[in-house]
């Protein structure tokens, strides 16, 4: 993550980046609501992260991705250790491209998930 980014300030280590997948993990100290949890937006910025990243290397040099439409489902919560996002290409275009996005806790256990499209210009 680039320095002063949304992403290095809640720990985002990036584990493999393609265009096809793309992998971080992302801590849950420092990135909870006030019950200790972690936060639900804290989930919905590590898939942005992803599926940006992985647009991103789609598009490829001299273009840009940004994201235009992001959902995700919160399964269960998360108190502690880290999580780990797993974003996988399920469409890639010119103009689009769009990334499932599954985010589990250190135990495997399915924590949220999420699809994020991003829209792909020349930069």
């Amino acid at each position: 993550m680039s320095k002063g980014t949304l992403g290095e300030r809640m720990g985002i280590e990036f584990v493999e980046v393609s265009a096809e997948r793309v992998v971080a993990r992302m801590p849950v100290k420092g990135n909870t609501q006030p019950y200790g949890l972690l936060h639900g937006g804290a989930s919905v910025v590590l898939a942005e992260s992803l599926g940006s990243i992985g647009a991103a290397v789609h598009a490829g040099e001299g273009r840009i991705a940004v994201g235009i439409e992001i959902n995700a489902t919160h399964h269960r919560s998360a108190t502690d250790g880290h999580v780990t996002g797993v974003a996988t290409r399920s469409h890639g275009g010119r103009s689009l491209a769009t990334y499932d996005v599954v985010i589990t806790d250190e135990e495997g256990r399915r924590v949220c998930t999420s699809r994020i499209t991003c829209m792909l210009r020349d930069a």
